[in-house]
């Protein structure tokens, strides 16, 4: 059992808990009172981290994914020497303070990932546990393990209940990720009851199942059994571990093992009677007992003679392999490698063209070998998506002997593949790809048809907040997906994707746009991308008539004007582009003035200064019209009062592509109509 000095710490660990959510009037007190000794014995005699240097390269990484506890990794982080004060627990929810409500990337220094929705930490772990294995398995020479570390996360009950953990977990298995270890909360109390009325199945075989070794903890205020279980999961470097530790949410209050102490606080007299029962003075709050202290700040000399280690081993290694060491330090400071951009291909004019997806996948395989911290997969959609890197591999354990190879393109199976297999779980990929692009050294991506980012929406949504960049490349965007019908054909998706802060939506409208949304979501940082790419092949335009392709790098750019000054703006994105410039060109045969602006981009767009935007679309031009084959939600800001736009805002149907896109107005001669018809209005309102 514990002697007396951890058991100070833990309870000094816990009172700042129980004391910041008292104070604050809001907050989780049930899990730091029930899982802190778990807690502390991983931070105490496991955690590889460097409290002066939370950016450290080789640190173990940490995810609390039930980030309703936050308080217990604030007060693991403040404790251990992170720069992170006694007053900034004492501000815990409060405006503009540094610990917020939940744990967010980017705000608190040690805070590895953003986390809160349940379940998203289990996949993020999976990601970093993912990236280590693949840089380790590139980079690491004989004698030279510069990439060696571990990624820990602690879980409660409500994480293991949803799905993305669910999805997760079995892909970890899968993977043989050894160097994952996750630290079950089981309490048996969600926020509304016990578990047993809703999660009753065994998780531990549930688990074993799935390939991680599973070990238990019978009582998580036992210290020496929860440091033999860490050691038994850190010795088995063939599966995950999953480390299931008994504990009693609200220990040692009136409510202890009551929902009614997960997610309120425990009121003054219950703080009182918690730290009498577990031998604590009353007062005076936010103790920080000198020796509990004195202990947990060993962590920064710990922690710095580490990382002095680790950095005497890495010129070691870059002596050894110079082009290696560099080409790591690049990648792990997210640069792009000078020629990374050179054989992206031009695509020649063609009036058939290809569909964008096909585009796509070229202009990757020609970045590719020059960018190696480009990786990542789809859900089992490679040969639909064209996302695979020929030639880099699938990211798959090491075969054994006996084993055959089975990978999508024949290069073999091992942690060094850049091509990830995901499998049918469009939510664990989005959570993952978030955990890799956490952890630093890559750029993921993630490729799925445009209807199932339903699926992704959460760690998609996680990503802006979080400012991960994360490429997300969806194909099959619109109703000309055809014959699978409406469960296929993306309506609403567009729209959703760009109510999004901080996430750039890209639909580039032919070959060579696509080449430059690639380029735009490279060179973007600290931001995710949606790439969104046709099914259907679409003309490639010639960039000897039309501007050049490069306007999509400002979003919106004028892609033809005609010869006079324009009397209406036909605006589109994507597969729509080349119908209104067929639409122009018999307007124009007309005899009306007529400019085409293609509009890849809002976000990219709206970041031009005003002058540039007025440019592309002058406000003395009030006709426009706007198609997209998606709803017409968002477009109204582009088109004015004295516009219109042409989508759709119903489902689609089940027919051929083109039959669906006709019916449903997105032709030639229904552009013109909306056209004319805008005019005819304004000439008429003009007379009034």
């Amino acid at each position: 059992m514990s002697n007396v000095l951890d058991q100070r710490c833990i309870d000094t660990l816990r009172f700042l808990a129980v004391d910041a959510v008292q104070k604050a009037d809001s907050g989780h007190p049930g899990m730091p009172l029930g899982a802190m000794p778990m807690a502390y014995v991983l931070w105490d005699r496991f955690l590889k981290h460097n409290p002066r240097n939370p950016g450290w390269t080789d640190r173990d990484r940490f995810v609390l994914s039930a980030g309703h506890g936050s308080m217990l990794l604030y007060a693991l982080l403040h404790m251990t020497g992170y720069d992170l004060s006694l007053d900034d627990i004492k501000q815990f929810r409060q405006w503009g303070s540094r610990t917020p409500g939940h744990p967010e990337r980017g705000h608190t220094p040690g805070v590895e990932v953003t986390t809160g929705p349940l379940g998203q930490g289990v996949g993020n772990a999976v990601g970093m546990a993912i990236a280590e294995a693949q840089l380790a398995a590139r980079y690491n020479r004989p004698g030279h393990a510069v990439i060696d570390h571990r990624t820990w996360v602690i879980a409660s009950d409500g994480d293991l209940m949803e799905g993305v953990a669910s999805e997760a977990a079995s892909l970890a298995g899968h993977l043989k990720l050894g160097k994952l270890i996750c630290l079950y909360d089981d309490n048996h109390v969600t926020l509304a009851a016990g578990t047993d009325i809703t999660f009753t199945e065994d998780r531990g075989a549930r688990f074993a199942a799935y390939g991680w070794q599973v070990l238990h903890v019978d009582d998580g205020n036992d210290l020496d059994a929860i440091h033999a279980a860490l050691q038994a999961a850190c010795e088995d470097t063939e599966r995950p571990s999953l480390v299931m530790v008994r504990t009693h949410l609200g220990y040692g209050s009136p409510e202890q093992d009551s929902f009614k102490a997960h997610g309120s606080p425990l009121g003054e007299e219950d703080v009182r009677r918690t730290k009498q029962a577990l031998g604590w003075p009353v007062e005076p709050t936010f103790l920080v007992p000198d020796d509990a202290l004195s202990h947990l700040r060993e962590a920064v000399a710990r922690g710095t003679a580490l990382e002095d280690k680790w950095n005497d081993d890495f010129a070691a290694y870059a002596q050894a392999n110079r082009d290696l060491a560099a080409e790591l330090e690049r990648g792990l400071h997210g640069g792009l490698p000078d020629g990374w951009d050179a054989k992206i291909p031009v695509f020649p004019a063609d009036a058939k063209g290809m569909a964008t997806r096909e585009a796509s996948g070229k202009v990757m395989n020609a970045i590719a070998p020059h960018l190696p911290t480009l990786t990542g997969g789809s859900a089992d959609l490679d040969p639909s998506t064209k996302t695979a890197l020929k030639g880099m591999g699938d990211f798959n354990p090491p075969l054994q002997a006996g084993e055959d190879a089975q990978g999508s393109d024949g290069a073999g199976w091992s942690h060094a593949g850049r091509n990830l297999h995901f499998g049918v779980r469009e939510h664990a990929m989005g959570a993952i790809a978030n955990g890799m692009a956490a952890h630093g050294g890559c750029i993921p991506f993630t490729a799925t048809f445009l209807i199932f980012s339903d699926y992704m929406r959460p760690p998609m949504r996680l990503a802006a907040l979080s400012r991960l960049h994360v490429i997300h490349v969806f194909t099959h965007d619109s109703i000309a997906v055809g014959e699978d019908g409406p469960t296929h054909q993306p309506i609403e998706q567009l729209a959703n994707l760009r109510a999004v802060p901080n996430l750039t939506v890209i639909r580039p409208g032919d070959a060579n746009e696509t080449a430059m949304a690639w380029r735009a979501a490279l060179q973007t940082r600290d931001a995710p991308v949606s790439l969104v790419f046709s099914r259907q092949a679409l003309p490639t335009l010639d960039r000897t008539r039309f501007a050049a392709a490069d306007g999509l790098l400002r979003g919106g750019y004028v892609l033809d004007d005609g010869e006079r000054d324009p009397a209406l703006i036909l605006m589109a994105s994507g597969s729509e582009v080349h119908l209104i410039v067929d639409a122009a060109q018999r307007l124009r045969d007309t005899g009306l003035a007529v400019r085409c602006v293609s509009m890849p981009s809002w976000e990219l767009f709206d970041a031009q200064p005003a002058s540039y935007r007025d440019s592309v679309l002058p406000p003395v031009v009030r006709a426009r019209l706007a198609v997209e084959a998606g709803v017409t939600q968002g477009w109204w800001r582009y088109v004015g009062d004295g516009g219109d736009v042409l989508g759709i805002d119903h489902f689609g149907a089940s027919a051929p592509g083109d039959v669906t896109l006709r019916e449903f107005g997105f032709s030639v001669e229904e552009v013109c109509r909306r056209a004319q018809a805008i005019l005819s209005s304004a000439t008429a309102s003009a007379r009034r």
